[in-house]
């Protein structure tokens, strides 16, 4: 796949977000991901407050529980209508940067938390985005993240674009670019498999 090509993938799926930005704020400010920002603090070995970056930040909602919990976001996303709602409703710093075209300070976070927003990214760019987080975060640090699970296709969801892993094969991106599992678990909680569509897993550099 070419770079122009993926850069035509991304920017559609983000304009989807920019053209609807206020509806998803509205209809995702009250999902519960406590357990998904939970397991990545919980698998940090440093001292608070930790360093994260939120991926996919969107609107903010989760950049702002984190700064009410005591630590250090710093929020990206490639939407610049998200990076502006983001920045005044969490107070927190954001940066505005499509995940193909990541430029993120070396070796800098503790965290990083991508919820639901890896995802988006093609199965052609996903190794270098990997090896940029990778590269961004400290030695030990711990990458979250949270996708629709799937059996390895990708394609157009309506207007956005979607990468479906399982998670063998997501297994296998992660370790390629230098992780190690942590965990892994299926959401919603507590229901049967077949009514849990999304896989979180929990990653750290070795």
């Amino acid at each position: 796949m070419e770079n122009q090509h993926i850069d035509e993938i991304t920017q559609t799926t983000l304009r989807h977000y920019e053209n609807t930005a206020e509806q998803f704020f509205a209809g995702t400010i009250d999902h519960d991901v406590s357990q998904n920002i939970a397991a990545l603090l919980d698998a940090i070995d440093a001292p608070a407050p930790y360093r994260l970056l939120d991926l996919g930040c969107g609107p903010g909602r989760d950049l702002k529980t984190f700064k009410d919990m005591g630590h250090e976001p710093i929020g990206v996303d490639g939407a610049a209508r998200f990076v502006e709602m983001a920045r005044a409703y969490s107070g927190c710093e954001a940066w505005q940067q499509d995940f193909v075209h990541l430029d993120l300070p070396a070796d800098y976070f503790d965290g990083i938390y991508a919820n639901a927003s890896l995802f988006h990214v093609p199965g052609a760019a996903l190794p270098k985005v990997l090896r940029d987080l990778h590269a961004a975060l400290k030695t030990g640090g711990v990458l979250f993240s949270s996708n629709p699970r799937g059996d390895n296709r990708e394609g157009w969801n309506g207007p956005r674009y979607g990468n479906y892993h399982d998670y063998e094969a997501w297994e296998r991106y992660l370790t390629a670019a230098g992780f190690i599992p942590v965990q892994h678990y299926y959401r919603p909680a507590g229901l049967p498999r077949d009514q849990q569509p999304w896989l979180a897993s929990v990653w750290r550099k070795i």
